[in-house]
């Protein structure tokens, strides 16, 4: 995706809208992390968005430095503006990239990847991003990954992202053309089965994956690295 300045702000209020759960799924990843790392620890973010799991992860765990990764130059600087605003930006090292862009020789303690899976079309290339973040953590390391799941062909499936649609026609005062051009894509094979998702972790190197949210079509897992 392509994001300017005014998407990058619009980002961070839909990001709410587009995962009614996002708050509770950000303070449990927060959980998770938090008795799974030591106080000191190195922690990479794919996909940082606008600065919302930095804030969440950064705030309450002051030994924590983070890499900070995202393609999109526009959401890089709004977390920025984000990150000094709560003051955990000397904390960040910032990657205007993909994963793909990491130092090979830089290993981490722990790694996100939040709301980005989704938007990698070919499963071939979401396994090569899974395979890459798990090239890059310790062993034991733990991961939180968030995703849009199912089978866009499945009624069920429909019926979840009918629910999404008039969920955010009732929380904005946007048009119903609007929210069909936000949504576009969404019925699409990008998205995979949460079987596919648990396989696609065991074959890149997770274990002890669990699912530990499910709204609509979205779903969250954490595991460890092998």
């Amino acid at each position: 995706m392509e994001f300017n300045q005014e998407i990058a702000t619009e980002y961070d209020k839909g990001v709410r809208r587009t995962l009614p759960r996002y708050d509770p799924m950000l303070r449990l990843s927060q959980t998770f992390l938090h008795y799974a790392l030591k106080e000191q620890a190195d922690v990479l973010v794919v996909g940082c968005g606008g600065g919302n799991e930095l804030k969440a992860f950064g705030v309450p765990n002051p030994g924590w430095h983070f890499t900070a990764v995202d393609p999109a130059k526009a959401m890089l600087e709004a977390a920025k503006v984000k990150a000094k605003q709560v003051g955990i930006e000397k904390r960040i090292e910032w990657i205007n990239g993909t994963v793909m862009d990491v130092p090979k020789e830089k290993h981490f303690d722990g790694a996100t990847c939040i709301l980005v899976l989704h938007f990698i079309p070919e499963v071939k290339e979401k396994k090569a991003l899974l395979a890459k973040i798990r090239s890059h953590l310790n062993s034991g390391a733990p991961f939180v990954l968030v995703s849009k799941f199912g089978d866009p062909n499945d009624p069920e499936f429909k019926e979840l992202v009918t629910l999404w649609k008039n969920y955010w026609l009732d929380m904005t005062n946007l048009s119903a053309q609007k929210v069909e051009e936000l949504m576009k894509g969404t019925l699409t094979d990008s998205s995979i089965s949460e079987v596919e998702i648990r396989q696609l972790l065991t074959d890149t190197g997770f274990h002890r994956i669990a699912n530990f949210l499910k709204t609509n079509q979205f779903g969250g897992w954490i595991c460890y690295a092998d």
